[in-house]
């Protein structure tokens, strides 16, 4: 089984309806290069509600977006400055949105007074199979009689001279 690396990526920008769409592109770019592929579409999803919030309802648009993959769970933390918009006021269906696409989230306030919107996703739980009980495999039926229930002369003669040396007394065995 093959062991992920550990990746971040840190990402600044300020929001606007054209960027939107390139964050999006850019953010499916890493996941694809870290092997994310089924991941793509939630983050964006996510990421996307969040930027058209900023975008939409406060006034400093500056946004640091994050993503920490950890081999098993993929962080992604979007964050801006915006002391008003707290996300008890942001539109319920932002967080809805993300609540119903992720494997959970949360929010933290920052030291300067924004906010952090974090959620994560449950990596490689697409590709993972139900664990089914296997039917153990056919065992041979055809066995092979124990050494020393064969004379010497035929087990060092093999299968083929058994059948040669059938008629033959079977020689006493020395007892120590």
């Amino acid at each position: 089984m093959k062991t992920a690396a550990p990746c971040y990526y840190h990402l600044d920008v300020e929001i606007s309806p054209e960027r939107i769409g390139q964050v999006q592109r850019i953010l499916a770019a890493h996941l694809r290069y870290w092997n994310l592929e089924m991941l793509v579409e939630p983050v964006c999803q996510c990421t996307e509600a969040l930027m058209r919030t900023i975008e939409q309802h406060a006034v400093d648009k500056n946004t640091t977006i994050e993503m920490w993959w950890n081999g098993q769970h993929l962080i992604t933390a979007v964050q801006d400055s915006e002391q008003d918009v707290r996300p008890h006021y942001a539109p319920t269906g932002c967080l809805t949105r993300i609540a119903a696409l992720s494997t959970g989230w949360g929010c933290c306030a920052t030291n300067t007074g924004g906010k952090i919107i974090w959620f994560s996703q449950r990596a490689r739980a697409a590709e993972r199979a139900p664990l089914v009980p296997v039917a153990p495999a056919p065992s041979l039926r055809e066995t092979r009689p124990l050494p020393r229930a064969l004379p010497p002369a035929a087990v060092a003669a093999g299968p083929e001279r058994e059948d040669a040396s059938a008629g033959q007394p079977e020689p006493a065995m020395a007892h120590a």
